[in-house]
């Protein structure tokens, strides 16, 4: 496939192109990069839509009801689904998207699975070319998964335009949510599992919450859903619509984006310096370095200079 035809393919929304545009955008490359750039002219269109919170949550089943609501109103759906990666191999713990199984064959859906390798934030490295591609292939919605750490789920807010964040009763996550200030993050707030006890003392708690939070123009609704029954879902998509007019007035929309754009491209230089840190530092390098610390040769601050000057980092009057 010609990157012309890889090109139209993106454009007209073929799967097997919008499949081999997001494996390129994956690898990090100059390819990926060149694509990318050829078809950011074509977004802007997609309502972008974060999905966040802690493992065993529902989100992956709130995502399938929201695609078959969607759906049901004629509606495009896009789902990008970010899975962690395992520390010590770097594979992915690809998640089980079975409650999605049923949306695959829908010629108006598209989901791709992507792993983190490690990237923090909630989101992999690569996401928002993924979306990017989505985007530009005229998907009307683009959902995006992140992947559940609880605690560093803050890209996901630079990404899209809306953020739900679903908690479900009896997980804690409702105080741990306040701890770790996560209630600043989600423009809409969907209680998950709301048949079980303890979903009414859950809203309660998250109202609260929300009344610690310094009063902004636009107030999180809680949504209590049942995703397995679809309960709660024509509701809280309603909620996002709303979410939706409210930046769609008095330039909001376009604020959001500028500080989304602002916080990804600083957050996509980090993550290219690191790459070239982590080929700097490579073992036989890292070893010597090692040695000369633990041999009172070297301090670790040194080393650190080592590495800044060897990946051509090093600020004029810095390195070894």
């Amino acid at each position: 496939m010609t990157p012309e035809e890889l090109l139209d393919g993106v454009r007209s929304r073929r799967r097997r192109a919008l499949g081999r545009a997001i494996s390129l955008v994956e690898r990090l490359g100059p390819e990926g990069r060149e694509l990318a750039a050829a078809l950011h002219p074509d977004t802007g269109r997609a309502w972008r839509v974060g999905v966040t919170g802690s493992p065993g949550v529902g989100k992956s089943t709130l995502l399938s009801a929201l695609v078959a609501h969607l759906r049901a109103a004629e509606r495009t759906v896009a789902v990008v689904s970010v899975d962690p990666t395992s520390p010590f191999t770097r594979g992915a713990v690809l998640g089980d998207r079975i409650r999605l199984a049923d949306h695959f064959v829908d010629p108006g859906v598209f989901i791709r699975s992507m792993a983190s390798r490690g990237h923090q934030g909630g989101l992999a490295e690569a996401t928002a070319d993924a979306v990017l591609v989505l985007d530009a292939a005229g998907f009307d919605v683009v959902l995006v998964e992140t992947v559940g750490s609880g605690q560093n789920e803050v890209e996901v807010q630079a990404l899209t335009e809306t953020v739900v964040l679903a908690i479900m009763p009896g997980s804690g996550d409702g105080v741990q949510a306040i701890k770790a200030g996560l209630m600043e993050i989600p423009d809409v707030l969907a209680v998950t599992k709301a048949d079980r006890p303890g979903a009414d003392h859950l809203v309660s708690e998250l109202r609260h919450a929300l009344a610690l939070v310094p009063a902004g123009p636009w107030e999180p609704p809680i949504v209590p859903v049942v995703a397995t029954e679809g309960r709660g879902i024509p509701e809280l998509w309603a909620e996002v619509e709303r979410h939706r007019a409210f930046l769609g007035a008095e330039g909001r929309l376009e604020a959001r984006r500028r500080e989304g754009l602002g916080r990804q491209i600083r957050a996509l230089a980090a993550d290219r310096l690191a790459r070239r840190l982590d080929r700097a530092a490579d073992p036989e390098f890292l070893d010597g370095l090692i040695d000369e610390v633990l041999e009172r040769r070297l301090d670790p601050a040194g080393a650190v200079d080592r590495v800044l000057d060897r990946a051509g980092l090093a600020a004029p009057g810095e390195g070894g």
